[in-house]
């Protein structure tokens, strides 16, 4: 496994995605173990250039991803090689902003027509921060052809499968153990 960015180096944590775990020990158990793991991170663009040696992509969440990950190139190109040799992509809450703008080599999206989940309108618009994101991701997905599913209330638990099991998606922090659990299912079979 390797923890990367865009810049590579230290990757901040989002303040309120740490503050909203704070009671969940599992958590913050592993804050505290395993803080090497994104103040060291390794640079997306060098993952690029070998990544015929991973099994698939996981993007966490936070808002970072609205900004970092929308249009990063190396993301893009990370994903469109794993997608088309049938590897996961996989990402949760925030973290599908890299997927909007990820397209396969024939140039089609790669959410078009798959079942996808990503943090919701409404979720956006209960914390207040709909005005100061660039862009809405369930609306974006939907935009690119996204058969976009979500949980039946705001902040449950919502896991989506598309793209022949290849490509998974949670919903928000709820969604977190559902994704990683459906990662393992994957690689393991």
């Amino acid at each position: 496994m390797v923890i990367a960015s865009p810049n590579g180096g230290e990757a901040p944590l989002d303040p309120k995605s740490v503050e909203m775990s704070a009671e969940d020990a599992e958590s913050q158990a592993f804050l505290k173990t395993h803080e090497s793991l994104w103040l060291n991170t390794e640079k997306l663009c060098d993952c690029a250039k070998r990544v015929n040696d991973f099994d698939g992509i996981y993007f966490v969440g936070g808002h970072g991803p609205m900004w970092d990950l929308f249009e990063d190139s190396a993301s893009l190109e990370i994903i469109q090689k794993l997608a088309e040799k049938n590897k996961i992509v996989a990402a949760v809450c925030h973290g599908q902003a890299a997927l909007v703008n990820a397209k396969l080599s024939d140039g089609s999206y790669l959410v078009d027509g798959a079942e996808v989940t990503a943090f919701s309108n409404a979720e956006e618009d209960s914390i207040g921060l709909t005005e100061g994101m660039p862009f809405l991701l369930e609306t974006e997905l939907l935009k690119r052809g996204a058969n976009y599913i979500k949980a039946d209330e705001q902040w449950g638990e919502k896991v989506a499968i598309g793209r022949d099991g290849k490509l998974i998606t949670g919903q928000n922090p709820a969604s977190a153990k559902g994704v990683g659990n459906a990662i393992l299912k994957t690689i393991t079979e």
